[in-house]
């Protein structure tokens, strides 16, 4: 029983963080439209929270494709995000109700 335990609560913690992943890159890219002060709170925190994962897909999309003056890099992260929630999260939650 632990075990089936273990499994439906990292499920839920994983599908939780993702959703607020969602919301906080969502934010990020309504506030990068609006004419902001960088030193605004809010503008600095959505940066730190996002570019780490922001980041690494920004670069390879640099990589793979040249520069067309749009960042691409959040619908890029809220597909990967999707396919996280979509398979490996429901690959879990399957697994734990096999225990």
């Amino acid at each position: 029983m632990p075990v089936r335990e273990l499994l439906f609560a990292t499920a839920k913690v994983l599908e939780v963080a993702i959703m607020v992943l969602y919301g906080l890159i969502i934010a990020r890219a309504i506030i990068s439209w609006l004419p902001l002060n960088p030193r605004n709170r809010l503008a600095q925190a959505l940066y730190l929270l996002t570019e780490p994962f922001l980041l690494p897909i920004r670069r390879l999309l640099q990589r793979l494709f040249p520069p067309a003056g749009i960042d691409f890099s959040p619908m890029i992260a809220i597909l990967l995000l999707y396919l996280i929630q979509r398979f490996l999260i429901s690959w879990l939650y399957g697994l734990a109700r096999g225990f």
